[in-house]
């Protein structure tokens, strides 16, 4: 079984950067004695640009002869051939009569979520805002995690591959499996599609008689709770004012219900643990 590998710690990511901040600072430099090669170069001061443009001219000489060939040319029409297969296979998506109505349903989608997106932007804001804290205060755990998923994922992997097998040997019957089922589902789905549209017809209809009377029920509910308001908020003034009443004495019976604890403690300590010969039992009165 594969060994799960160690997360790399705190000294290992500083050397990790010290050493890409070095490279980084060597491929600057690589880069300025680039540039400088190049600028003496073609100075024309040295003398030296005329002999690089002549070999430049040369080379671009070569490459054109060298792609003027017969198997160069050969090559160049295979690819444009491979792409223009490929557009043109690609193409017939674009103009399927499916992609006009996709169009439209994706155009009326996006209408109709970005007005719900605002709306709710500041909760997921929020809620993002939330997670990460979260997620802050769980990273330790994240490490456990990973190895545990990292565990799990190597012990199902012969599981995997063992089912993975049994279905490649298996291909035959599932094909004979896949094609008994379409022999028999193929004959109900006319029938099926006419019950959908009639379930379709039914369920619009139901929906169009329960909406007005869901409507007038939720204003009655509103204006219920805007009335009833007032005693939701007396009834919340008198909770929490019973509770401040209350307190006074659960402080009282909550000490009081220690010293009795404490002197029941008192109690059984003596009688189990006597510091004399004879027993001696030593009691207290709660204050």
């Amino acid at each position: 079984m594969a060994t799960i590998p160690s997360l790399p710690s705190r000294d290992d990511v500083a050397r990790i950067a010290r050493s890409t901040t070095d490279i980084t600072g060597q491929l600057l430099d690589t880069a300025g004695n680039l540039t400088r090669i190049a600028v003496n170069t073609f100075d024309p001061r040295d003398g030296s640009g005329a002999e690089v443009l002549r070999v430049l001219r040369e080379t671009t000489a070569e490459l054109a002869e060298a792609s003027a060939s017969p198997q160069a040319q050969e090559a160049f029409y295979r690819m444009v051939d491979s792409l223009t297969r490929l557009g043109t296979s690609g193409a017939p998506l674009a103009v399927h009569p499916v992609s006009e109505p996709a169009r439209a349903l994706l155009t009326a989608l996006g209408d109709s979520l970005l007005p719900l997106l605002d709306a709710v932007e500041p909760a997921v804001e929020e809620a993002a805002e939330a997670l990460g804290e979260l997620v802050d205060a769980s990273s330790p755990l994240l490490p456990a995690a990973a190895g545990a998923a990292a565990g799990t994922l190597l012990v199902l992997a012969p599981v995997i591959r063992a089912a993975a097998d049994v279905l490649r040997e298996s291909s035959p019957e599932l094909r004979r499996i896949a094609d008994a089922l379409t022999s028999a589902v193929a004959p109900l789905l006319p029938v099926q599609v006419a019950f959908a549209e009639r379930a379709a017809g039914a369920g619009a209809g139901v929906v169009r008689a329960v909406v007005p009377p869901l409507a007038d029920l939720t204003d009655v509910a509103a204006a219920g709770f805007r009335a009833g308001r007032p005693l939701l908020i007396a009834g919340e003034e008198m909770v929490v004012s019973g509770l401040e009443q209350l307190r006074p004495l659960l402080l009282a019976s909550a000490g009081w219900a220690g010293r009795v604890a404490r002197a029941a403690s008192v109690r059984v300590s003596a009688a189990v643990s006597p510091t004399t010969p004879t027993a001696v039992v030593v009691t207290t009165t709660p204050r």
